[in-house]
């Protein structure tokens, strides 16, 4: 039996298992493991939660002195939840997650055990600083670092076959305090963009009660499902998360069929048992679906304080991933795993909220007399103008690569969409004539049964790389495996320096709480000049289209197309100043980013092209050669027979002329990749990106000829169709 009958009859037999998507109420179970403010409440002395909630609303730096409360509240309830071990899980800049367990047993000097958890415990650990990436700041001989619990994103436990762990949130630095992680840059710029709104909610005296603005993030994640014995078949699969070789099949995605129908039963099952894992451990997913392409699906979670969100996208991808084996599944969350379908994004929905939740990018009704709205509108629109590059570089892959520009994803070029309505009060600012907020009005669906609609003041655009969506900012062209972490600590700091300059100039003229009619007609003037330096960035268009891109260059707008070309835009001097003005990132732990993502970059990129010749020279080559043997003998005995072939002469000319291409192909990728450099790095690493093509060219024009029984591994019609 080959392997794709043993697929599907694995398939037939979990369809006849009658396995369904039935589950436990989710009510139930939500936060079980998670230890929630609602848990503290219930566990901690009164003026020991007061004291944690404070730092959790307001951002108040928590008094050591409650830690030993907490720590003893929460070892008592990870073990009545069967955890032995806990970790301090935080994010390296690997973009995965990293822990170190520990045991809670401590010897008790009579010959047994007892558990215990200290304060210190809880508060800091000192994992190995010198075996994560780290861009020079930590050497080998300079090992220490340490771990800092983030209070403000809950401790959850994580189940394992046989193990259960309590992981509790911490950012990870350097033993001299410099960042090597993704979660400290994101606290920092969280609070930087707090102090800068509450500025300008002062000057629009709308601060009460106000002593915190959060940056609240949702990430829609897609993936890919596979059976998983498949993925065992696929070395690039296995060693590059993708397919590295491999056509795509003659009906594929054409007749958008996939996207939004009927969950398949296999499929429905996994995402129940993932939905509930999630659950557990307080991650609140609302929506899950069918996406474009066949194979690919989407779940998404509720909004949360941004870095709460990260911490739970984190724990999303992990569940993802570990769950899919249950099932015989595999999850590939790549940005491109499959060539010729739609790639995998993680649409990042951005917002700031202040803690007495009220949405800053909220229209409203009227929203040409919501001068508050409009001006952290502005500030957005003036933010991105003035970093689209450093934006660009947050979301900069080799994954990514593959994704940008195609039919599903937004183009390399950082615009903004607004929608009709908030376009044309833009406008209006720019002519200094703020009147009307148009209206969408309802639709009448031509039957009597059915309701009249309300329509949307504005149509929505896939095409657009960063759109407003009714109260919030989606930054669309993020790739499904990044850290949302990094793109949410761009647009945190760079709102704050537009904040800042709206702040200053109005503070200047009105003072820090002034006269509503002065304020009003100052903040108007303010307005109008940076739409009229930055409105360039704002567009409602195809992004796909080529006017846009000849148009975007016009404009001046950067069109940044890959990462070597984006990745130095981290390290420019306006990024350096940016993220130096707010004490985001010191010049040193900028530049050990870039020095990190590159090397990243380079390294992945060099295992692509090994595995590529790899699996050419064991793969592909040999079941070109194994074709060329059965047409030889073929033709030999038709010519013995008195009756040669013309048709097997012109295969073998075929199959030889595709032989010669593949040996080729392999010589070119091992020259190329020989000489990567990193000093080098847009050169080098185009001149491989050149040489796999063409081999993979050559690979796939094998894979059309070479007879299905001599073809080594899974073709794209098996991996994306067998459900």
């Amino acid at each position: 039996m080959t392997l794709r009958e043993t697929v599907i009859e694995t398939v037939a037999r979990f369809h006849q298992s009658g396995a369904t998507q039935t589950s436990a109420d989710p009510t139930a179970i939500f936060g079980e493991d998670a230890f929630t403010e609602r848990v503290m409440r219930e566990r901690l002395p009164k003026e020991v939660f007061s004291a944690v909630r404070q730092t959790m609303i307001s951002g108040a730096r928590l008094d050591p002195a409650v830690a030993q409360s907490v720590a003893s509240a929460m070892k008592d309830w990870a073990l009545e939840r069967g955890a032995t071990h806990y970790t301090h899980w935080f994010q390296p800049m690997t973009g995965e997650t990293a822990e170190k367990h520990d045991s809670f047993l401590s010897p008790d000097g009579t010959g047994g055990a007892l558990t215990a958890f200290s304060g210190d415990a809880l508060v800091q650990g000192e994992p190995d600083a010198s075996s994560f990436p780290s861009g020079g700041v930590r050497q080998t001989f300079e090992a220490r670092g340490y771990t800092a619990w983030d209070p403000t994103s809950p401790a959850f436990v994580s189940r394992g076959t046989d193990a259960v762990t309590l992981c509790i949130p911490t950012a990870f630095v350097s033993y001299t305090g410099e960042a090597l992680d993704k979660k400290t840059p994101l606290l920092r710029s969280m609070d930087a963009v707090s102090e800068q709104a509450i500025r300008v909610l002062k000057i629009f005296g709308t601060d009460a009660g106000v002593d915190r603005v959060f940056a609240t993030c949702g990430a829609e994640q897609e993936f890919f499902l596979i059976d998983r014995a498949f993925r065992f078949q696929r070395p690039d699969i296995l060693q590059c998360g993708r397919t590295i070789i491999g056509r795509a099949p003659e009906k594929h995605q054409q007749l958008s069929d996939h996207y939004f129908n009927a969950i398949p039963d296999r499929v429905g099952s996994y995402l129940v048992e993932v939905e509930r894992s999630l659950y557990r451990m307080g991650v609140p997913l609302q929506t899950r679906h069918n996406e474009v392409a066949p194979g690919q699906y989407e779940i998404a979670p509720l909004f949360e304080t941004a870095n709460v969100a990260a911490d739970h996208q984190q724990l999303i991808m992990k569940v993802l991933r570990e769950t899919a084996p249950k099932f015989g599944l595999a999850c590939l969350l790549h940005e491109k795993p499959f060539a010729g379908v739609n790639g995998s994004g993680k649409h990042v929905n951005w917002s700031l909220a202040t803690n007495t939740g009220v949405n800053l990018l909220d229209p409203k009704d009227e929203t040409h007399t919501n001068l508050q709205f409009l001006t952290f509108l502005c500030a957005v629109i003036r933010a991105l103008d003035l970093n689209a590059g450093l934006l660009r570089a947050s979301i900069a892959s080799i994954g990514n690569d593959h994704r940008l520009g195609a039919n599903e994803a937004p183009p390399a070029i950082l615009s903004i969409f607004l929608g009709d309505m908030l376009e044309d009060l833009v406008d209006q600012i720019a002519r200094g004539d703020l009147h009307e907020t148009k209206s969408g009005g309802k639709m009448d669906l031509g039957a009597r049964t059915l309701p009249d609609l309300p329509r949307h003041s504005g149509d929505r655009n896939r095409t657009s790389p960063f759109a407003f969506t009714g109260n919030k900012f989606e930054l669309r062209a993020s790739g499904s495996t990044i850290n949302v972490s990094w793109p949410v600590t761009i647009m945190n700091t760079i709102m704050a320096d537009s904040l800042r300059f709206i702040a200053d100039r109005l503070e200047a003229e009105v003072g820090g709480n002034g006269d509503p009619k002065a304020v009003a007609q100052n903040a108007e003037s303010v307005l109008k000049e940076i739409i009229g330096e930055h409105r360039k960035v704002v567009f409602g268009g195809d992004n796909y289209s080529e006017e846009w891109h000849a148009e975007a260059e016009k404009r001046g707008l950067p069109n940044l197309k890959d990462t070597p070309a984006a990745l130095p835009e981290l390290v420019s001097d306006r990024a350096i100043k940016v993220f130096g003005d707010f004490k985001v990132l010191s010049e040193a732990e900028v530049r050990s980013r870039y020095e990190t993502y590159a090397e990243q970059y380079i390294t992945m990129l060099g295992i692509e092209a090994e595995t590529l010749t790899a699996m050419l020279e064991t793969g592909v080559i040999p079941a070109v050669v194994r074709a060329l043997n059965f047409a030889g003998g073929a033709s030999a005995a038709c010519s013995q027979s008195g009756h040669p072939s013309q048709s097997l002469g012109h295969r073998i000319t075929k199959l030889d002329a595709v032989l010669g291409k593949l040996e080729d192909g392999v010589t070119r990728v091992k020259i190329a990749t020989e000489a990567l450099d990193a000093d080098h790095l847009a050169e080098s690493a185009t001149a491989v990106k050149e040489a796999m093509d063409a081999a993979r060219e050559a690979s796939d024009e094998a894979e059309r000829i070479v007879a299905d029984d001599l073809w080594p591994m899974p073709k794209y019609r098996d991996m994306l169709f067998i459900r």
